[in-house]
């Protein structure tokens, strides 16, 4: 994430983009819609962004939106502007931020785990030029009030969250910190709610339950913008004991300037925009909630955790960054998606040593990209292979592969879910291919409070098992030769190829046959019907398949 950054006199240096740089990128790029407007954040902000998810914009032309001109249900206008879909609105934006090719991101985050850098301790701070702490918090527009957060699902949610931040908090054992994107909202200009979704471990709730048993209240950060590298850290899972701000290191190349918060004992990014400080109450849990979740339900109320803030540090010229998520598609699945994908292909292929898996491809629409997964394979793969993959697959991690569909890799799930069902029809036998795991565990998600909170989990084999005819469509170079006519010649508008749209062939073909079809486009095709005359037989019966008959390389007896 090489980054030329002009550095302020007094600021500490560093080597790697901050969220202003990264809005100049997006920018540079075309993903950043500039939104001038005067713009209600309770009622029009997010409604206007999700439509590009919803409103038939293709993914490569969905765009970051910074609101410029804010104001809240009550007229109140703020002077800190939104960014929305900074993060993660499409592959491409996540890529800028990355610092890499969209192809390369996977690459680019093994080497970061693999290579840790640690973090940089500086004195002096961009997110501490404005310290706002004690009794000044409670002035009107002095304390969390003074921040433009959206409603997230206008109609739904009870109130304004902050959608992407990461809690710092710190094991008191071991003194590891862990960062953690949870929502947090907002109560009163001096606390917040906070939600760390305990059917998932995070280390947010593991540290606070160690406070609690302490007698003590947990001390926590809530940080907001900054450099993307560690935006990406915090939204991954890496493990409850890694110091993600090492791993942030590597993915930024350079170590991250970190600087002591002001009231809590903790260490947070020196160039984050915003720092919430504060201390989780160990004693009471309050109402929070209802609010729009990641898995595309509304998470209804619940008693959770309560931050009571000690101090709000930010920059001068502090952007309020906020996180598209709820129904994927979103910035949450985006996300989550690009970093899965390769994640996963490398486990199942060195760690599980699965053989002639070709690629993982996790559905997002609506089901949110990691619940739906499909495995592609190549044709000399094993059956034995292709079940140790699929129960790998509904293993992985909690809430990964409630469905698990193998499929031969000519079919393309990502462009075309039809061809999936036409290879499960034509490729799979459901008292053969299919079973069921018992006793999966659906993680985050909406609960059944029916018929209880385990799951079960379906396993599918849809791959090619034998030699098949070819797909019935005209070849390759006849359907890119009437594309040609149609776009070019006839000007019949663009067309838009939906994978499979040429035949080819599944095994069961030969060179005869190849021979009698070139003769057919010639117009040749007597000399077939002259051929098949001499291939005549006696006692066969009506549909004897012509390959099933003692014949010669060539076609004849």
């Amino acid at each position: 994430m090489a980054t030329k950054i002009r550095h302020e006199p007094s600021w500490p240096k560093r080597d790697y983009p901050d969220l202003r740089e990264h809005i100049a990128a997006l920018d540079k790029a075309g993903r950043l819609q500039v939104v001038k407007e005067k713009i209600c954040k309770d009622t029009e902000m997010y409604p206007l962004v999700r439509w590009q998810f919803r409103g038939g914009v293709p993914e490569k032309e969905r765009k970051a939106f910074l609101f410029t001109n804010v104001t809240d249900a009550k007229g109140k206008s703020y002077e800190m502007p939104v960014i929305v879909g900074a993060m993660a609105a499409n592959r491409a934006i996540y890529a800028i931020g990355m610092g890499c090719a969209e192809d390369k991101i996977g690459a680019v985050w093994a080497k970061a785990r693999a290579n840790p850098i640690a973090p940089k301790r500086v004195e002096n701070a961009p997110c501490q030029e404005v310290v706002i702490q004690g009794a000044e918090l409670t002035k009107p527009g002095r304390g969390l009030d003074a921040l433009p957060l959206p409603i997230s699902t206008p109609g739904y949610d009870s109130a304004p969250y902050i959608t992407m931040p990461f809690f710092v908090t710190r094991d008191p054992d071991s003194g590891i910190q862990n960062m953690g994107a949870y929502r947090a909202q907002l109560k009163s200009p001096t606390r917040l709610g906070m939600n760390t979704s305990i059917e998932n471990p995070r280390g947010g709730n593991i540290h606070w339950e160690k406070y609690r048993a302490r007698g003590e209240k947990c001390p926590c950060a809530i940080v907001i913008g900054g450099p993307p590298a560690v935006w990406y850290v915090a939204g991954t899972r890496l493990g409850i004991d890694v110091d993600e701000v090492s791993v942030a290191g590597g993915l930024a190349g350079s170590a991250i300037n970190v600087v002591k918060c002001v009231t809590v004992p903790l260490t947070v990014p020196a160039e984050a925009d915003i720092v919430i400080e504060g201390y989780v109450d160990n004693e009471y849990l309050e109402p929070e909630a209802p609010f729009g979740e990641s898995h595309g339900h509304v998470n209804l109320q619940e008693f959770n955790n309560v931050v009571e803030v000690t101090a709000i540090t930010r920059r001068s010229d502090a952007i309020l960054m906020s996180y598209i998520n709820q129904l994927a598609p979103s910035e949450s699945s985006v996300r989550a998606r690009a970093t899965f994908e390769p994640r996963f292909l490398m486990h199942l292929r060195q760690q599980v040593g699965i053989r002639g898996l070709t690629r993982v491809v996790a559905h997002e629409p609506l089901t949110g990209g990691s619940r739906a997964l499909f495995l592609l394979f190549d044709r000399t793969v094993s059956d034995t292979e292709v079940w140790r993959a699929l129960y790998a697959a509904a293993s992985f991690q909690v809430s990964t592969g409630k469905i698990v569909i193998a499929l031969s890799d000519d079919i393309d799930p990502e462009s075309n879910l039809d061809a999936v069902i036409w290879s499960m029809v034509f490729r799979m036998k459901p008292h053969l291919d299919v079973k069921v795991l018992e006793n999966w565990n659906p993680g985050h998600g909406p609960r059944d409070i029916v018929r209880g909170h385990m799951d079960s989990a379906l396993l599918i084999n849809a791959v090619l098992k034998h030699d098949m005819a070819p797909l019935a469509l005209p070849k390759r170079e006849f359907m890119e030769h009437a594309k040609t006519l149609w776009e070019d010649k006839l000007n019949l508008g663009a067309l838009h190829p939906e994978a499979p749209w040429h035949g080819y062939s599944m095994g069961a073909w030969n060179d005869e046959l190849d021979r009698e079809a070139a003769l057919a486009v010639k117009g040749d095709y007597w000399e077939t019907g002259r051929r098949s005359a001499q291939r005549r037989r006696k006692g066969v019966a009506v549909n004897t398949e012509i390959r099933f008959v003692d014949e010669g390389e060539d076609g004849t007896e």
